[in-house]
């Protein structure tokens, strides 16, 4: 009995099961990531959160234990494709859903130092709200999908933006 428990228990806190993280009027879905390279410095996190509130809220910033982490929006000028940090965070607005995913908005785990993403594996990171505050998440590793995938592992660390 105690060891069904204990199993039952073990399903229930697994970070593939638990892709919903919520914080006042908000609800982060389904935050995950793709395996890196192991000679990758760089992987990408992507989401979705709903403000099912009445006043706005902003995404300021996301805390991991890599030597920096960002918010980046990827954006298409005259054909050439690049990534722009956002200073100011991303503003979710009441009512609203944003979505982080590959080639628009997404987090930069930057200096992974030899530390590859591995699939089924879990990134902690704690996502700091101008007004929710601090929640705790995990963004999954999960297989690459087919489709448009940008690839982050010469992107410059050294840089602001």
């Amino acid at each position: 009995m105690q060891k069904a428990l204990a199993l039952g228990l073990a399903l229930l806190a697994s970070p593939t099961l638990a892709h919903e993280f919520k914080i006042a009027d908000l609800t982060v879905g389904h935050p995950f990531s793709h395996p890196t390279a192991a000679t990758a410095m760089a992987g990408a996190g992507y989401m979705t959160i709903t403000n099912t509130g009445e006043t706005a809220d902003r995404l300021v910033a996301v805390e991991a234990a890599f030597p920096k982490v960002m918010l980046h929006a990827s954006v298409e000028t005259d054909g050439i494709a690049r990534m722009i940090h956002l200073d100011d965070g991303v503003e979710i607005l009441p009512g609203q859903t944003i979505e982080f995913m590959p080639g628009g908005l997404h987090v930069m785990f930057m200096g992974l130092d030899g530390e590859p993403f591995v699939e089924g594996e879990a990134v902690p990171a704690t996502l700091v709200f101008e007004k929710a505050g601090r929640l705790p998440v995990e963004f999954t590793v999960e297989p690459l999908k087919t489709g448009v995938e940008m690839d982050h592992s010469t992107h410059d660390m050294g840089s602001g933006s």
